[in-house]
This record gives C-alpha cells, structure tokens and sequence, in this order.
C-alpha cells in the first residue's frame, strides 16, 4: 500500500469511490452521481483540505479529507473493507498528535472502528443539520487517549 498526497487529477477516481461506499450505506438516501461527485471534489474539497490516497497495485482503495481540526471524509472501497486501508489513512493523519473531530452517521459501522482508535461520542443530532437527514454523530480524538493500532 502507498499513501500520497492527492491532486485535482485523482477527483474522478474519489468520486467514483465516494459514490460506492456511500451506496453500502443502504440507510442513507443516495443524492448524488458519480459525476456530482467528481465535481465536488475537483471544486470544493481539493481546492480546500489536504487529502490523502492509499493505493493498491496502482489503484485507488482509500482516501482521507482533513483539515487541523476536522477529518472531513474517510471512505474506502467497499472491496478494500479489512485490509487496513482505513487504519493507515486515519494513522497518518493523527499522527501529528492534533486533536481532531469528525461526523459519522448513528447506524453506520465506522462508529466501532472510530471507537476502537480512541476517538469519542461527544455530540448526538437527528440528522437535521446534514444533507441526508439522517441522525448523526460527532466524535472526538485526543492523542493523550489510548489508540490501539496507531
């Protein structure tokens, strides 16, 4: 597995696989394409956070969005689930001992392996402030938390 700075060329590839993680969230409306996404990320989230990619023989099995304070996004190939594509991305960004938050759904399967590497509940919504309207929560990682595994 290498892990690279992403560029505006790799938008088309973090659509795609936005899209096919967000469709294993079978709880979640699914609102946008492919191509919604591909411009989202070109426009909005390249221009605006530092992100990361880990690529497995030469393609793109993860990425993370990260600001000081927030990890933005973390997603990874439905396929790719449990080969610790995740567990390196998230690595690398706490790796700088910053204090970092992040939002996940209530349902979904990431809040265990957030809680497995020390990040914790501190915020619980019924989804109103989130594009899907689905409830919510914010979890919070410090490093002085013990964090199995990074």
């Amino acid at each position: 597995m290498i892990l690279r700075r992403a560029a505006v060329a790799d938008a088309a590839a973090m659509g795609t696989l936005h899209i096919a993680a967000m469709r294993t969230l079978t709880f979640l409306p699914q609102l946008h394409t492919v191509e919604e996404a591909t411009g989202w990320m070109a426009g909005e989230v390249l221009p605006n956070a530092q992100a990361w990619l880990a690529e497995i023989e030469g393609e793109v099995a993860g990425y993370i969005v990260f600001t000081d304070d927030w990890i933005n996004q973390l997603y990874v190939r439905p396929d790719r689930h449990g080969q610790g594509v995740g567990s390196a991305l998230l690595a690398h960004v706490l790796a700088d001992g910053q204090p970092r938050r992040l939002w996940t759904f209530q349902q979904s399967r990431a809040r265990k392996f957030y809680e497995d590497r020390g990040f914790a509940a501190v915020q619980f919504t019924d989804g109103e402030g989130n594009e899907e309207k689905t409830p919510d929560v914010c979890y919070e990682w410090r490093p002085d938390r013990t964090c199995p595994g990074l």
